[in-house]
């Protein structure tokens, strides 16, 4: 695994979690001063660790970024901001950093305060375990589960022109919770490239738009949707030229893409990963609200969980979306199976339609209507039974 110069990783069990195998704390160092920028949830119920870190960012200097899975640290008043701090500094003197160039990320139940003497004795366990290896990067992938059933992570390489090597490398988690404008989810993005603070903040702005913003499960944002960026310059000290930064940039959209289609492949009980790509709008707002009103519609999931091609769900959640559009130019397809065409179904084997759901866990629906051409593509799951039965009884 090619991972980023300059960056060392721990995760470990600082008694978060019952069981003592899984971690539960992950750190992340940066071992010369990186560029770091951030795009977070925009509740209004946000997390402690939200409010510091957007308040530092985009800047200079960071050193570290410590994450927590079990206790979210959200809705904990005062208490909860001057952890999150502690936290935050811990985690940058782990790296010989200045106490405010630390970041803190944070999963798990809200309303509970964070372990202070559990999280300290953690986050020195987790600094004396430091390595760049492939095994201490996956163990800080672990360390922020929460009911996650695999490690999430992506690698990426780039050479530029002069032959230079660049390399990108993330982490998240997420499992449900889960809606656009970020969804519920914690990740991190880090590069050995030099990035200006302020560009940093546009490119991870414009990736999260094109991934992060574009999965949903639930259609619930959570308090402590938070997605970091950070580049510390170690593989090339110079600003990327125009060019270099157009490939960079596309590169960090692919690695944000791969990290969030995993949060809905992951999804809580989900039996299938449903593509949705809507087409032909007039503006590409209109082909997220549309987008999402489909993927979020309790009988268009049901019916997929169902293997049930119940073309009518799909057309009549389109048409509640608040985007005018010609019903009479509207397409459907499931799997590549046309079910609806110019406003009329089309004749279709239901059992062939059917089979291709139930035999595949990956769906993919295409609505495409008439009125434009821009497009967008989004990531959800299924409705199951299990899911229910996870999220009924969380925290009992």
């Amino acid at each position: 695994m090619n991972l980023p110069l300059g960056y060392r990783f721990s995760g470990v069990h600082c008694g978060l979690k019952s069981n003592a195998s899984l971690p539960d704390l992950s750190l992340i160092v940066s071992d010369t001063p990186a560029s770091a920028a951030g795009v977070f949830t925009p509740n209004l119920v946000c997390g402690a660790p939200v409010l510091v870190d957007r308040n530092r960012l985009p800047g200079t200097g960071f050193r570290g970024v410590v994450g927590n899975s079990r206790c979210a640290n959200a809705c904990t008043g005062e208490q909860g901001i001057k952890d999150a701090e502690e936290m935050s500094a811990l985690a940058s003197q782990a790296a010989g950093g200045e106490p405010d160039k630390g970041l803190v990320i944070s999963t798990g139940v809200i309303g509970t305060m964070l372990p202070m003497d559990k999280i300290r004795s953690g986050i020195k366990t987790a600094a004396a375990a430091l390595e760049a290896t492939e095994a201490a990067f996956l163990n800080a992938a672990r360390g922020i589960m929460t009911t996650d059933t695999v490690e999430k992570y992506a690698v990426r390489n780039l050479q530029l022109e002069d032959g230079t090597e660049i390399r990108l490398a993330g982490i998240c988690k997420g499992a449900a919770m889960i809606a656009p404008h970020l969804a519920t989810m914690l990740a991190v993005v880090f590069t050995d490239a030099f990035v200006e603070p302020e560009t940093a903040q546009h490119l991870i702005s414009g990736a999260a738009e094109m991934s992060f913003n574009c999965i949903t499960i639930d259609g619930h944002t959570s308090t402590s949707d938070t997605l970091l960026f950070l580049a510390n310059g170690r593989a090339d000290a110079k600003p990327l030229a125009a060019k270099n930064l157009e490939r960079f940039a596309k590169v960090l959209q692919d690695i944000c893409i791969e990290l969030a289609v995993k949060i809905p492949a992951d999804g809580e009980g989900a039996s299938h990963l449903i593509t949705v790509d809507v087409q032909g709008c007039k503006h590409r707002d209109d082909a997220k609200k549309i987008a999402r009103k489909i993927s979020e519609d309790a009988l268009v999931k049901t019916a997929i969980c169902g293997a049930d091609p119940n073309w009518g769900r799909i057309v009549s959640a389109s048409g509640t979306a608040g985007v005018p559009y010609n019903p009479k130019g509207v397409l459907l397809q499931i799997n590549g199976i046309t079910l609806f065409e110019n406003g009329e179904p089309v004749p279709f084997d239901k059992a062939e339609v059917s089979h291709s759901i139930r035999s595949n866990r990956d769906t993919h629906i295409v609505l495409q209507l008439s009125e434009g051409e821009e497009s967008v593509r989004f990531w959800t799951t299924d409705l199951t039974a299990e899911y229910v039965r996870l999220n009924s009884d969380y925290t009992t």
